[in-house]
């Protein structure tokens, strides 16, 4: 008996963050990740086997994004916020590493970002200057930004563990972020300068991937149960759920519950209106 061979079905999805109606989109008999909703509410940009995809809500149609020699894309993609560009995070060929590029929305050839790496992307400043991402420095994993036009790092976390996905509120103000520095992985925030790093969720969960509504008022986030990952991982095919809390804090609302895991909402994928969210759930078949 030969060894079997596990098929994985994405299914693209969006949920209404009042009701909780989810409505599938489409379902992919291979892995798609991480949508980005694009700012006209029209378009959804998601990342499968090393490529971008630009994905019409009302048609259903879908077009590969040219991204130059840049195949290996991984998913952490970012859009500009007055969507000009777009950021990836690309697998280079001379040593596999994940390092950072931007190129035109409409497609392009890449332009380097970050030198270093592994860098992996997850936030654009509102006005346009910086990237937030995490990267692997001297065997230590931390959030730092740098010019949009390459230049100089700036490291903003230096504590004992995993810090990643740092994202830009839309005021610019604030960069959320997830830390495993308490024990579990937990969701944080701090000023963009690096300062005042707190603690906002406190609870018996794995968080990850902090994401900001346009408006500022709601976080989205994915937790992973406990016990069911190690806090610094963030594994596909679990059971895992989106949850909403304020930007001010305080309790959260489970939005979601679904099968999925690494590529669900490694991105932000609100809606322009802050009434929807994008996200991928997944099946096994054999």
């Amino acid at each position: 008996m030969g060894e079997r061979t596990m098929k994985v079905i994405s299914t693209l999805e969006i949920v209404d963050v009042q009701t909780g109606e989810r409505t599938p989109l489409r379902s992919f008999d291979y892995l798609i990740e991480a949508p980005n909703w694009t700012s006209d509410g029209k378009r959804l940009i998601y990342n499968s086997l090393g490529c971008l995809y630009s994905f019409d809500i009302a048609t259903c149609e879908l077009v590969q994004i040219d991204s130059g020699f840049a195949t290996e894309c991984n998913n952490d993609h970012v859009l500009s916020f007055d969507n000009t560009k777009i950021a990836i995070s690309h697998h280079t060929k001379e040593d596999g590493k994940s390092r950072i590029y931007t190129l035109p929305m409409e497609g392009g050839e890449p332009v380097l970002v970050t030198p270093n790496a592994p860098s992996y992307l997850h936030g654009w400043s509102p006005n346009g200057a910086e990237l937030a991402y995490c990267a692997e420095r001297n065997g230590q994993y931390d959030i730092y930004t740098i010019p949009v036009d390459g230049g100089v790092e700036v490291q903003l976390t230096d504590s004992p563990g995993l810090d990643d996905g740092p994202e830009y509120s839309p005021d610019g103000g604030h960069i959320w972020f997830n830390s495993v520095r308490t024990g579990l992985m937990q969701v944080w925030r701090m000023n963009a300068d690096g300062s005042e790093q707190t603690q906002m969720t406190i609870d018996e969960s794995n968080n990850w991937f902090p994401h900001v509504s346009p408006n500022g008022q709601t976080i989205a986030y994915l937790s992973y149960r406990k016990g069911d990952v190690d806090p610094g991982d963030h594994p596909a095919n679990k059971d895992v759920a989106i949850r909403l809390m304020a930007s001010t804090g305080g309790d959260y609302r489970t939005l979601v519950q679904l099968f999925g895991g690494q590529g669900t909402i490694n991105v932000n994928s609100w809606s322009p209106d802050s009434k929807r969210l994008a996200f991928v759930s997944y099946g096994v078949e054999e």
